[in-house]
């Protein structure tokens, strides 16, 4: 009896001290890769005992916020610039940075015979698109790209319906608020209603989606934990799972 309240103490003693270990970590994502991020913070959570608290929202809008000292620790941005902006203005770890994801741009229909291609755009006949706001959004940047590559931006920019991020855009045409959009493949993984159009590489510049450690989270164990789990083989199946490739190597600063 006693040797088995010994054993169930030194057990209570290390579950008491794996939680007592356990942290938790501010994560600033960006919108696009908001189901991603949910299913691999709970991987996380399953693997390391730590816990990523998840803020979803444009990149711009998420970097504005880290130069007036917002709590974040991590940063997943839709884009690669404003990570390397953090690194030089010595608000990110230098060498933490890397490309997570490799984000594809869709224009995507409620309707099952409207968004059939560049076609769409080159007739013109809907009333309203939305895209994400192209100043603080890498995907809405892409979208102006795609239509200028076109032809079809002067014609097309009167209709267009601006979210402030690529989660309202796509909220837009989820509501029927507009015929059509320009979303990321990944918001598009768990439906297969309407009409979509994968958007040829070729039309806008890849969108790298880059992650960094920031300072604030530069001596924070969950932090450093949830990029090291970022980098690994199990994020890397839902990255790909959710239509995104994931660069293997790092990106250099």
């Amino acid at each position: 009896m006693n040797r088995l309240a010994a054993f169930v103490g030194v057990v209570l003693a290390l579950l008491s001290g794996a939680s007592a270990q356990a942290g938790t970590t501010n994560v600033a994502v960006a919108a696009n890769f908001t189901e991603p991020a949910k299913e691999i913070a709970g991987l996380f959570k399953a693997k390391t005992g730590h816990e990523a608290l998840l803020s979803f929202g444009a990149s711009g809008q998420f970097y504005a916020q880290i130069t007036q000292d917002a709590p974040f620790q991590v940063f997943l941005s839709a884009d690669d610039k404003r990570p390397k902006d953090a690194v030089a203005a010595g608000l990110a770890v230098a060498d933490s940075r890397f490309t997570y994801a490799i984000g594809k741009l869709v224009l995507w229909s409620r309707s099952l015979d409207l968004a059939k291609g560049d076609e769409t755009l080159k007739a013109n006949a809907f009333s309203k698109l939305s895209i994400a706001n192209p100043t603080a959004a890498p995907y809405g940047a892409a979208a102006v790209e795609t239509m200028k590559a076109l032809g079809v931006y002067a014609a097309i920019e009167p209709k267009l319906v601006q979210g402030n991020s690529i989660a309202q855009a796509f909220q837009f045409v989820d509501t029927g608020n507009a015929e059509l959009g320009f979303v990321a493949l990944s918001q598009l993984a768990s439906t297969s209603a309407g009409s979509r159009w994968v958007v040829p590489q070729a039309l806008y510049a890849p969108i790298l989606q880059d992650a960094v450690l920031l300072k604030k989270g530069a001596d924070d164990e969950a932090s450093k934990a949830f990029i090291a789990f970022l980098r690994g083989p199990e994020a890397r199946a839902v990255i790909e799972k959710f239509g995104n490739r994931k660069k293997k190597k790092k990106t250099a600063t």
